[in-house]
């Protein structure tokens, strides 16, 4: 085979390498998302074949039957695409770099095709046999290669076969403590928490509207729902009984540079009072306003406990927590119950932090963050859900509530127990002043520091916590 042949084979490869580990393992997480099931399995059937590909035209020269086994093979390898591209469609959305990708993996697929059927083709006219072809450094990074795609092979159906034991909860069941039909409001509604609430609520029959930026990303929430892109589409007679804001930029995705901090102080001061002159212009109040907010607001401690009754340690986590319910505070004066649910670390694998540590930690990569004394105090996603229906449902409840499940756990604790449940050690431990080196007050804040929180108004209000310890959380999620 020509150089230009084995040149496009290897631009294939890289792309292909990128696709995978960029893409399929660290932004999408495709491994940990039950709807990508049957995704997975294609990926898995592909990378077989692509490793019986690589070994076969990096050490032989088949003739005959063999040629048009070969033929066959690069002609599944098509068909599989295109039963991938349309199960890519129909169940995620595809980021733009994505999508760029699988469009050059096409061309050059193509191109490959152009310079191999013919030699495939002539082969075939041959009499059966095989012989050997080493290419010297070729053969070696074809071998390499076919172990490689076998690997991700394995990798995919191991995945897959996992997501098959990985039941969610119903999610109507969530929202039990709601009676009657209700009117509920939720803003950062397509959201890793938002999307949930949404799915409980609209399935246990509770008319939903939904607030959302980009209405591309609202093919995620079951119907029925209600969109709006901007609060002004609500009429003033409009009935809302209840309103949950959990919109606002994102403070995990980037460091804390001064333009970062004020997207995030802004995007949640703004949607705040947008809200409030909602509540302002219309007829019929609404019951409550569920504000979000974040344990952060506490700022950084060591070992004390807090409690909703706990002061509060200047830093830039609690300047924007206050901000943010300051800016929701407002409501109260419209009659309006208002409660400031101060949410804790959300455990679920379709988003939230542990996303980020789950690639590293299969493969055997985790560990504690610096000393890994700090506390973590954290809250599986359906009981947080569960929290905000209880809360709709509790007209005696306002003001701060701790959303955090009620035994914290050191950072240690927690890398160790995420290694047991994955089976994997946990000890690679990175270093607290190259996280700061890197991260500054990001890594510092979110990484570092910590707050050992309980929900006393929650559980003294009689809400009960499906899961109460860190074992039980990652066995019900992963």
């Amino acid at each position: 085979m020509t150089s230009l042949l084995w040149t496009l084979i290897a631009i294939q490869i890289v792309m292909g390498v990128f696709d995978t580990f960029y893409h399929h393992e660290l932004t999408e997480r495709l491994a940990w998302r039950p709807s990508q099931r049957y995704e997975l399995r294609l990926h898995g059937v592909r990378n077989v074949l692509y490793a019986s590909l690589f070994l076969v035209l990096g050490w032989l020269e088949v003739h005959g039957i063999f040629a048009i086994i070969v033929i066959a093979v690069l002609v599944a390898e098509i068909v599989i695409t295109l039963m991938d591209f349309v199960e890519e469609d129909m169940s995620r959305k595809l980021p733009a770099s994505e999508r760029i990708n699988h469009t050059l993996l096409a061309i050059n697929y193509g191109a490959i095709l152009v310079l191999l059927l013919p030699v495939l083709i002539g082969w075939s006219m041959q009499s059966t046999g095989i012989r050997s072809a080493y290419a010297g450094l070729l053969s070696v990074v074809a071998a390499a290669s076919a172990v490689g795609a076998a690997l991700c092979g394995l990798r995919d159906f191991s995945a897959s076969k996992r997501l098959a034991r990985m039941i969610s909860v119903p999610a109507p069941c969530l929202v039990e403590k709601l009676l009657g039909r209700q009117t509920v409001l939720v803003t950062g509604a397509t959201g890793f928490i938002g999307s949930r609430l949404v799915a409980a609520l609209a399935g246990a029959g509770h008319r939903v509207i939904a607030l959302v930026r980009n209405p591309a990303k609202a093919a995620v929430l079951p119907p029925p729902i209600t969109l709006l892109t901007n609060l002004d589409q609500l009429a003033a007679d409009a009935k809302v009984d209840a309103i949950v804001n959990l919109a606002g930029e994102p403070i995990g995705n980037g460091l804390w540079t001064e333009a970062k901090r004020r997207e995030i102080m802004d995007s949640r001061i703004h949607m705040s009072g947008d809200i409030i002159r909602l509540i302002a212009r219309l007829e019929r109040k609404p019951a409550v306003l569920v504000s979000g907010s974040a344990i952060g607001w506490y700022g950084l401690w060591q070992d004390q406990v807090l409690t909703e009754s706990a002061k509060s340690h200047a830093c830039f986590s609690h300047e924007l927590c206050e901000a943010w319910e300051n800016a929701a505070r407002p409501a109260a004066e419209f009659g309006v119950r208002v409660v400031y649910l101060r949410i804790g670390l959300v455990l679920g694998t379709d988003g939230g932090f542990i996303t980020r540590m789950l690639t590293p930690f299969e493969l055997g990569l985790g560990g504690p963050l610096g000393s890994g004394k700090q506390w973590m105090s954290w809250i599986e996603r359906d009981d947080l859900v569960r929290l905000i229906a209880h809360v709709i449902a509790a007209p005696d409840l306002s003001g701060p509530i701790n959303a955090t499940a009620p035994i914290p756990v050191t950072n240690t604790k927690f890398t160790e127990e995420l290694g047991r449940r994955l089976h994997r050690p946990a000890v690679f431990r990175i270093p607290a002043a190259l996280l700061r080196r890197a991260g500054g007050d990001f890594a510092n804040e979110l990484l570092l520091g910590g707050q050992r929180v309980l929900p006393n108004k929650a559980l003294s209000n009689g809400f009960v916590f499906r899961h109460e310890t860190l074992r039980s959380a990652f066995e019900a999620i992963l």
